[in-house]
């Protein structure tokens, strides 16, 4: 169907900037199909090649697709209006379960440190954060000889696919998978290549067909997976290390959940010649502590903190310093595994409870559980009326199956019996029988 808004503009910067407002003010939504190149040219009196570079600087910026005989249409997730700040209108009587957040009762307190003046041309990581990186990575199979610093997991993964592809490479990607990398990769200009994953991580097949088609990168969640909570297994690292060998391709592992994601790290850090390993403070010590630690190859590493001169120039080590003295504090990390501890049994419980009432539920390790459904809509509205909220799946999927990602943070053992009462009377449907 045509669209109905009218797009404008003599040159190619004006006419992308005129579609990008249509879809910020909501009026060219997801999936909406721009005009053919020339009916647009026609209709704004310009040359066929100024709405072509419309388009593709559209393209570049992550607001539209083209996907040939569909033309070009605004992205399902376009960078303008990122899928996860497309928050649910969750009303007042609904406990909201749909977050991703950790519980802010169990993170730790944060003092204010104080530390040396740190003055333009000194080093950009504190020695002691340096340090402590170093000894924790090493101590979980992940070289650390080159290190940087980065302002959380997806600034790390952006300077590092930054630093090493062009728009246009193709990104193997976990489906269902982080919204935030997906809307990322857009906005690079990079195409996802979805890659399946089941409870102990990404499917070799799957990642052998992606190497296969070309992928220039592959992302891989070591464990809390958003949105499954798969975490990469032993057996299966030995498997993907096995595809990954020597390969050219640029491996990016997001660890964001290492202090609470209840299972041990498996790393595939180094198989490849060019690495990055990346473990954000976010979701055991609060998001507010903007920092992770970014080990990698020289050449990458140099390659994202070079860039990083250019821009912020460094993290704080205001944060840096706050970040240490937590790791160093004996409460901070009787917290942190009191909040291990919680997370899982909310996890455990649900997924048990679930599979009580006959429902499939996936939920490993980290903050959440996953659960096949087999119509999104109808679940969700169920589980409304029922007075729980769950985030939809069809924020997460590139092809994967339907789902519902329920965040099992601030459940209290009192809430999961009837939280998996309405999950099973969702998943049936209206007028079904057991599952």
């Amino acid at each position: 169907m045509a669209v109905q808004y009218r797009i404008s503009g003599e040159g190619a910067e004006a006419i992308a900037a005129s579609v990008e407002e249509g879809i910020a003010d909501g009026a060219l939504a997801p999936g909406a199909a721009l005009p053919p190149i020339r009916g647009l040219a026609q209709q704004l009196g310009v040359n066929p090649n100024t709405v072509a570079a419309a388009y593709r600087l559209l393209r570049d910026r992550g607001a539209v697709e083209s996907s040939g005989r569909r033309g070009t249409r605004v992205r399902d997730r376009p960078a303008t209006t990122p899928r996860s700040l497309r928050g649910l209108a969750v009303p007042p009587n609904v406990r909201d379960l749909s977050t991703g957040n950790p519980n802010p009762a169990l993170l730790p307190v944060i003092a204010a440190v104080p530390g040396p003046v740190v003055l333009y041309g000194d080093p950009p990581i504190a020695p002691a954060l340096a340090e402590h990186a170093a000894s924790e990575l090493a101590a979980d199979g992940v070289p650390a000889d080159h290190l940087a610093v980065t302002s959380g997991a997806l600034d790390g993964i952006e300077r590092v696919l930054s630093a090493q592809l062009r728009p246009g490479d193709r990104v193997a990607v976990e489906d269902p998978g982080w919204p935030n990398l997906l809307d990322l990769l857009g906005a690079l200009g990079l195409t996802p290549e979805p890659v399946g994953v089941d409870d102990d991580g990404p499917l070799p097949a799957d990642l052998a067909r992606a190497l296969r088609r070309g992928v220039r990168a592959v992302v891989v969640t070591s464990r809390a997976q958003n949105p499954t909570g798969a975490a990469v297994s032993a057996e299966r690292a030995n498997v993907l290390r096995g595809l990954l060998d020597e390969s050219e391709v640029l491996l990016i592992e997001d660890d964001h959940g290492a202090a609470i994601a209840g299972v041990p790290l498996h790393p595939l850090a180094g198989v490849t010649r060019r690495w990055a390993f990346v473990r954000s403070a976010a979701k055991a010590y609060g998001p507010d502590l903007r920092l992770a630690v970014l080990a990698g190859d020289q050449r990458t590493v140099e390659r994202v903190q070079g860039r990083q001169r250019l821009g912020p120039g460094w993290v704080s080590h205001l944060l840096q310093n706050v970040a240490v003295e937590l790791w160093d504090d004996a409460a901070a990390a009787r917290r942190v595994a009191d909040a291990e501890a919680a997370y899982r049994a909310a996890r455990v419980g649900l997924c048990t409870a679930l599979a009580d009432r006959g429902v499939v539920a996936h939920g490993r390790s980290g903050l959440n559980v996953w659960i096949p459904v087999s119509d999104e809509a109808v679940a969700m509205t169920a589980l409304f009326a029922a007075g729980w909220a769950a985030a939809p799946g069809a924020r997460f999927r590139i092809r994967g199956t339907p789902g519902l990602r329920v965040t099992i943070a601030e459940l209290a053992p009192a809430d999961v019996g009837p939280l998996a009462d309405a999950i099973a009377a969702a998943v049936r449907g209206p007028g079904r029988g057991s599952v």
